[in-house]
């Protein structure tokens, strides 16, 4: 007796139930055979629907993806609106073998994770601080190693005489609605900052 494999069996059981399946589908739908012939393609299209939708890799394949790209929405907003920032700020960028790398964007915007923070980077994202010349508060929300900002910006901020608080650390700080200041955010060196603990800003 020949060896019948799982893909064999699954071939004779699908033709003996054509059969009982003609039969079930005739009592159902009536026994014109131009009924019948309806019916059958109809279920023929259903079954081919069926296997397209469910039984394809490709189709899984897609499901899978969408339901990523789904769950990375959040994810890709945020990114796209970072972009969109550095863009319009005007990020600098270096050139790095064929390939275009981001380095530091301008005002301690980078996107960069910068850790450890270095030991001479006195404050912290987070802390709330009051500016010692103009009063306002604030709360930290990014810093750089030195001034980082377009040059004509770094000559107005920074006359000959204070050359030397651009090689300072920068922070930018979020400015607090409250004191009507006018601006709402600053990019300011390390030595116009005092930190206020309990201050709710």
């Amino acid at each position: 007796m020949p060896h019948i494999n799982a893909a064999a069996a699954l071939q004779i059981c699908v033709l003996l139930s054509a059969l009982p399946a003609q039969y079930f589908i005739s009592q159902w739908y009536g026994t014109d055979s131009a009924q019948r012939i309806q019916i059958t393609e109809r279920i023929i299209a259903s079954w081919s629907s069926f296997t397209k939708s469910y039984l394809s890799l490709d189709a899984w394949a897609d499901r899978l993806q969408l339901w990523l790209s789904n769950t990375r929405t959040c994810l890709n907003v945020g990114l796209l609106i970072l972009h969109f920032r550095n863009w319009y700020y005007g990020e600098k960028k270096t050139k790095i073998g064929d390939n275009e790398a981001e380095t530091d964007s301008y005002f301690a915007e980078s996107t960069y994770v910068r850790s450890p923070k270095p030991e001479y980077i006195q404050f912290s994202v987070g802390q709330v601080i009051v500016h010692r010349r103009f009063g306002y508060s604030g709360v930290i929300v990014g810093w750089d190693v030195k001034a980082k900002a377009p040059e004509e910006w770094l000559q107005h901020k920074y006359p000959p005489a204070k050359q030397d608080l651009k090689d300072t650390p920068h922070y930018r700080i979020l400015i607090n609605k409250a004191n009507g200041f006018g601006k709402s955010t600053a990019y300011i060196p390390e030595e116009e900052i005092t930190i206020i603990a309990g201050l709710e800003v």
